[in-house]
């Protein structure tokens, strides 16, 4: 013994802790088990708490790969070539001339001057390549980010007006904390959070989201005054119904804008499916619409603006810094932050979830797999470095990706050719912009944000799947239009998890039967009685000479898995019950799922012994039985045994393993002076195992009266493909032949395929039946004694490989237990 296990052993005994060897435990009760002539025993191993900290404490390796993967691009760039180069630079101009007038479009619905919008784009494209795993995301001003951070931006300034004239120094700050926070979540490798919010949470973030901006930016569009467009969605709606009076020449910049955005739109998507030769020509014009909209009307705006700069005819954005003008260390501190704390974790929440969806959604589309967890330091590097130039929060684009990935994008390099147009821009373009009109930029962001609102189509899908989820839907976006963005994210998600608690909570397994079926091939069945296996260690399903006839096959009694109600499904045999969880077996649903269990089961049994108790007062007030004058129905079997199969089950808890016992015990109860075997099927993990195990599951449990010292065991076997195994004899035998035929065989013949000896992999089957012969062996290789070994421990009998042989083991202890107790006494001894 070493000296570890002695240690623990006296530190238990002080601490009064009853050690355990149920391994042991398992193989010396005197149960008949299994014969070691018949197959080569295995005893299964339970994990240790050793096992579990080698899993969890990573290696030296893993911090090296660790630290690998927080730069992705060191796995690609020494691979980078011409080719790769022309597509990024098509890409990354093609993304530049975008993000220009949607970065600055965005800033004034942060509220910000425009060269923000440039600075936050700038940073965006230049940091992302560094640390991306996706080649088609852009990063930078988004139209709900930008949203939010006006909204904070305004509260803010309220509660601290010394900032009213330095908006964008909340708004970097909001950067800063919103960033590292993602940062960090990122760095410890937890981007998995983002999986627990559902897909209709964020099609009505989005949704919502695309008409309260619309909505918002419809004053600028056509001019109108006299309130606030930072209500509510639906009071800015009403607002700008009531004030249509004030319409002024701003209508006429904005509304023809978003006509030509429109009709260049759905012009340049007839012309592509007209000549679809010109295919690409089109693309680009469709891409690049709203840089020529925003030239095409800044040039009038010239025209009409050129001798009246300081009393235009209409907004426009005057003057815009050249160079970055407000590059500085960010300014944080308590008051800040208590301005916008309320805000940051809808910041967050929005920073991710936009840009980890669309990173997946084309991830799929393109062929690789985006790390969530390193997208997440990608985001937050850049909005912890962005602000130190000016930058105000960003995130993914859907609409930026989309143009990205059609224009032919090859790797994240791109990012550094947009990085210069932007560039470019900051420096060299500060004069054009001076002229650009505001309600022509509105039109581009309600023309970019309509995309976002979820279509009727993919609404008639939600339905299709799941009609409560779009009743979710539709409250996300009411709560959306009618208080605030942040309101709609909370309350899709919460609603959403209290449905998925209120499954788990109520769920309850199924009850299951046996069918025997047949499979039928055009119109007649197929399957003979022989036992003969395919080429590949299978029945044939094709070949009736090598199929059996009927199988077994377990569906719920009641039919709900939609079966057909017309089958009649059998019992497994009386007082024998299979049970099926539905949705795993942890503390929420423990208790629902088992009182279920016993409720079906005391209304489809009866008692052992029914004169357990001498006198009528001797019964519990909850049993009282049947009522004066009448007996107790006996035509219903007794209990003898439960089948739980949990290959829907990935692990226990202590909460629902007790509550397995508190049922075992009181089952027991009721059918004493037996004893009920609980089987257990589809066991998947080691832990789940470790912890029937220390409940005492998992081998039968004695008899005061001695009928079970004798435990009829049935084990799965299977056959390895060791060095004397008759698949090996029969490859070898074929690789010989080969040999022999091949230097005869001229330049032009060739070997059919169909004449090889394929050999097939190890075959499962239950002690009690013969074995299998082998596909295909030669005649020597039959008589080669082959090694035959047990699946599962043989310390677990009641831990069965499928339902079938957990059903075969308590129908043969069911019957064995009869014969015994018809021969009259304990210890006759059934053995296999």
């Amino acid at each position: 013994m070493s000296t570890t296990r002695k240690a623990g052993q006296t530190l238990a005994k002080v601490l009064g802790i009853k050690l355990e060897d149920p391994d042991l435990d398992g193989v010396t009760r005197g149960e008949s088990v299994f014969s070691t002539q018949t197959a080569d025993s295995f005893v299964e191993q339970q994990p240790t708490s050793a096992e579990w900290l080698r899993e969890i404490i990573p290696s030296g390796r893993d911090l090296l790969n660790y630290l690998k993967s927080l730069f992705p691009f060191l796995s690609w760039i020494g691979f980078y070539n011409l080719q790769w180069f022309i597509g990024d630079l098509v890409a990354g101009i093609t993304i530049g001339a975008v993000v220009v007038p949607q970065g600055m479009a965005y800033a004034k619905l942060a509220n910000l001057p425009v060269e923000f919008g440039l600075y936050s784009s700038f940073m965006g494209v230049l940091l992302y390549w560094f640390f991306a795993t996706s080649k088609d995301i852009t990063i930078g001003p988004v139209a709900v980010v930008s949203t939010v951070t006006g909204s904070v931006v305004a509260k803010a300034t309220e509660e601290l007006p010394q900032y009213k004239d330095t908006p964008w120094v909340i708004a970097s700050a909001l950067a800063l904390i919103s960033g590292a926070i993602v940062l960090f979540i990122g760095l410890i490798r937890c981007g998995w959070i983002v999986e627990l919010i559902p897909l209709v949470s964020l099609a009505a973030f989005m949704t919502g989201s695309a008409i309260n901006i619309a909505a918002g930016q419809v004053p600028t569009l056509m001019g109108l005054t006299g309130f606030s467009p930072r209500d509510s969605t639906y009071m800015v709606i009403i607002n700008s119904l009531k004030n249509l009076g004030t319409t002024d020449l701003n209508a006429a910049m904005g509304l023809t804008a978003l006509t030509m955005l429109y009709t260049i739109r759905f012009s340049c998507t007839w012309a592509a499916k007209k000549f679809p030769n010109h295919h690409k020509l089109f693309f680009f014009l469709s891409t690049l619409r709203a840089v020529f909209v925003i030239l095409l009307y800044t040039m009038i705006s010239w025209l009409v603006n050129m001798h009246r700069r300081d009393h235009p005819a209409f907004a426009i954005l005057k003057d815009v810094p050249r160079g970055f003008q407000h590059a500085a260390v960010p300014t944080v501190d308590s008051d800040i932050i208590r301005s916008f704390v309320g805000e940051l974790p809808a910041t967050v929440i929005v920073l991710l979830i936009e840009h980890i969806a669309i990173s997946k959604s084309f991830g799929r589309v393109n062929n690789y797999t985006i790390n969530p967890s390193q997208e997440m330091v990608a985001i937050g590097v850049t909005n912890v470095l962005a602000p130190f130039l000016g930058g105000f929060p960003s995130t993914g684009s859907f609409s930026r990706t989309a143009i990205k990935s059609k224009a032919g994008v090859r790797t994240p390099f791109a990012g550094v050719i947009t990085a210069a147009v932007v560039l470019l821009a900051i420096y060299a373009l500060t004069a054009v912009f001076f002229y650009i009109p505001s309600a022509s930029l509105s039109a581009v962001i309600i023309h970019a944000v309509g995309d976002l609102i979820t279509p009727p189509n993919t609404l008639y899908k939600f339905w299709r799947i799941s009609p409560l989820e779009v009743l979710i839907f539709f409250v996300g976006v009411f709560v959306t239009v009618f208080s605030t963005i942040e309101n709609g994210i909370y309350a899709t998600i919460c609603i959403s998890f209290a449905i998925f608690i209120f499954r788990v909570l109520k769920s309850r397994g199924r009850f299951l039967g046996r069918v025997q079926v047949h499979s039928v091939l055009g119109d007649h069945l197929i399957g003979n009685d022989s036992n003969v296996l395919g080429e590949y260690g299978t029945f044939d399903a094709l070949d009736s000479s090598l199929s059996p006839p009927t199988r077994n096959v377990f569906l719920p009694i009641d039919h709900e898995d939609g079966s057909n109600p017309e089958v009649e499904i059998s019992s497994p045999y009386p007082g024998i019950f299979i049970y099926r969880f539905s949705e795993g077996f942890n503390y929420p649903s423990a208790s629902h799922t088992l009182d279920y269990l016993t409720s079906h089961i005391f209304a489809n049994t009866r008692r052992t012994k029914t004169d357990t108790y001498a006198r009528v007062g001797d019964r519990p007030w909850n049993d009282p039985g049947p009522k004066k004058g009448q007996e107790e129905d006996t035509s219903l079997p007794t209990l003898k045994a439960i089948i739980f199969d949990f290959s829907s089950v990935n692990n226990v808890d202590v909460t629902s393993v007790q509550q397995l016992i508190d049922v075992r015990n009181q089952l027991d109860r009721y059918t004493a002076p037996d004893v009920v075997d609980i089987h257990f099927a589809c066991i998947n993990n080691r832990w789940t195992k470790r912890g029937l195990v220390s409940a005492g599951f998992g081998y039968p449990t004695p008899r005061p009266d001695g009928l079970h010292s004798r435990w009829k065991s049935i084990f799965s076997v299977a056959e390895i493909g060791g060095s004397e195994s008759a698949a090996a004899a029969a490859e070898q035998e074929a690789n010989e032949k080969e040999t022999q035929i091949r230097p005869t065989l001229s330049k032009s013949e060739s070997i059919d395929p169909s004449s090889q000896v394929t050999p097939g992999p190890s075959t499962a089957s239950s002690i009690t039946q013969s074995a299998a012969p082998r596909n295909k062996a030669p005649e020597f290789a039959k008589n080669i004694e082959t090694r035959k070994v047990a699946v599962h421990g043989l310390n677990r009998p009641l831990f069965h490989v499928d339902l079938t042989s957990a059903l075969q083991s308590a129908i043969a202890n069911v019957r064995a237990r009869d014969e015994v107790e018809a021969a009259g006494g304990p210890d006759i001894g059934v053995t296999v």
